[in-house]
């Protein structure tokens, strides 16, 4: 996802953060009910109520990519340490979409430019 412009984002409980501008990855699983196409279809609606911690974001920014995995398997803490691994890449919003583990966060930065390239290709070697 891509925010245009730096702003703080007040998330649920969390509290207020400074996310810049820049591009993002949301990592995060759809085991609940209605399954992966459901969870989508909710993060792609301009209307809805404001319940998960990626739903304040969203108002802020908009989605440029979407990768998914099919797998049963939780594997989205996986994802969050291999992407803060990359060059640059930090967390802006402590726990966000992590409060159910020991992540630091399942948002992380990757910066401005050819940041979003990067992480397509670390989400590409990741397990499947």
């Amino acid at each position: 996802m891509e925010i245009k412009q730096e702003v703080v984002i007040t998330v649920g409980r969390l509290g207020a953060s400074r996310f810049a501008a820049g591009y993002y990855v949301y990592v995060g699983s759809a085991l609940g009910s209605g399954g992966l196409a459901a969870r989508l279809a909710r993060h792609r609606r301009q209307e809805k109520k404001l319940r998960w911690h990626i739903d304040y974001v969203l108002v802020h920014a908009h989605i440029v990519d979407i990768k998914v995995n099919t797998s049963r398997q939780k594997l989205e803490c996986v994802w969050a340490r291999k992407l803060l691994k990359m060059p640059g890449a930090r967390v802006v919003a402590p726990h966000l979409g992590s409060s159910d583990c020991r992540c630091p966060s399942h948002l992380i930065y990757l910066g401005r430019g050819r940041a979003a390239c990067w992480g397509k290709q670390v989400l590409a070697g990741l397990p499947q």
